[in-house]
């Protein structure tokens, strides 16, 4: 009898043992307490249990940091952070990093917790899975998607292509996109050039007008009708008729600044001035113009710098001002091209 109920007394002690770590165990993995996000249900707690993560949307709430918990949430959902202890556990960059990326809907890899805080779950976010940082770049087009863009050749006699007024450098612009099969025609009141460029009718429109000092041309025509026809892109070359005057340069700022607001939505190159015999004042009016640009495109203009100066001898100008046919308008319209080119189509 007495054996019988030690036996009795033993089963029933193992039992209240194994109910009381039952409790425990339900307790530690919080069976009374959930985290709801999207109408699923999560349940995080101690030892090693994965995040649900995956297709159904929840990164995991950590219970005492020492839940190895992770995951991210599908679509990178902003609730998916882990971590609610002290220490933190996975999921920690799967929250508002991780949205819109591929790797979101996979829920990320299994969270190391503890010291590990935030490991778990960072596949889901950053740069590599499509977060905010991974957006795609817009660049500027000012060109239309089909059909020509309109080139605005505006200057003195060396846009109009004096001496000869046979197209300038505008010839071999034209020659170079119709190579590229890229779309672009000039436009402007003056006219001139050969009736074919190219196997195609070439576009003889420009604003270059000999003898015209920058103060003149800004006054009579960008502030008059030289924009009426909205061009897409601008090729700026103005200064030589009068470089040497001391508010040259000042009247260069005053054109940037007066095209670009008349223009917002154009393309603005602005040129340093090919050489003017050995003038010296060529280099100090053409060192300032960079900078001048900068600013501007610093500032979220679209004005970008064409450098003419550099590498043009002057055995390709025929007076000592003027490029000749055969290699110094040719060498001016390719460094146009090479400009324009990418805004091409």
């Amino acid at each position: 009898m007495k054996l019988a109920v030690a036996k009795a007394w033993s089963v029933s002690a193992k039992s209240s043992a194994w109910l009381l770590g039952a409790i425990t165990l339900c307790a530690n993995l919080a069976c009374s307490s959930t985290d709801t996000e999207n109408g699923g249900t999560v349940s995080a707690g101690a030892g090693a249990v994965p995040a649900t993560g995956g297709s159904s949307g929840h990164g995991g709430s950590a219970v005492g940091g020492s839940a190895t918990v992770g995951g991210g949430g599908s679509a990178g959902s902003a609730t998916s952070s882990g971590g609610a202890g002290s220490s933190g556990v996975g999921g920690g960059s799967a929250g508002s990093s991780g949205v819109a990326g591929t790797a979101g809907s996979s829920g990320g890899a299994v969270g190391a917790g503890g010291a590990s805080a935030g490991s778990g779950g960072s596949s889901a976010g950053g740069s590599s899975a499509g977060g905010g940082s991974s957006a795609g770049s817009t660049g500027f087009d000012p060109c239309p998607a089909t059909g020509d863009c309109k080139v605005l050749p505006l200057g003195d006699s060396i846009t109009f292509g004096t001496p000869t007024n046979n197209g300038g450098y505008r010839v071999e612009l034209f020659t170079k996109a119709v190579g590229d099969n890229l779309h672009l025609t000039f436009v402007g009141s003056q006219s001139n050039g050969p009736a074919m460029v190219a196997g195609k009718p070439f576009p003889k429109g420009n604003e270059g007008y000999p003898g015209i000092t920058t103060a003149n041309l800004n006054s009579q025509h960008i502030k008059g009708t030289a924009l009426k026809d909205m061009p897409q892109i601008i090729l700026l070359h103005i200064g030589t008729n009068n470089v040497s005057q001391a508010n040259a340069f000042a009247d260069l700022e005053k054109i940037v600044d007066d095209i670009v607001a008349a223009a917002p939505n154009s393309l603005l190159a602005v040129a340093s001035i090919i050489p003017l015999g050995s003038t010296a004042a060529v280099p100090t009016y053409n060192a300032k113009i960079p900078d001048l640009v900068k600013k501007r495109a610093d500032a979220g203009k679209h004005v970008i710098f064409v450098d003419q100066y550099k590498d043009f001898p002057t055995s390709e100008l025929t007076d000592g001002v003027h490029p000749d046919d055969t290699k110094g308008y040719p060498r001016m319209g390719d460094k146009w091209y090479a400009a324009i080119k990418p805004y091409l189509h």
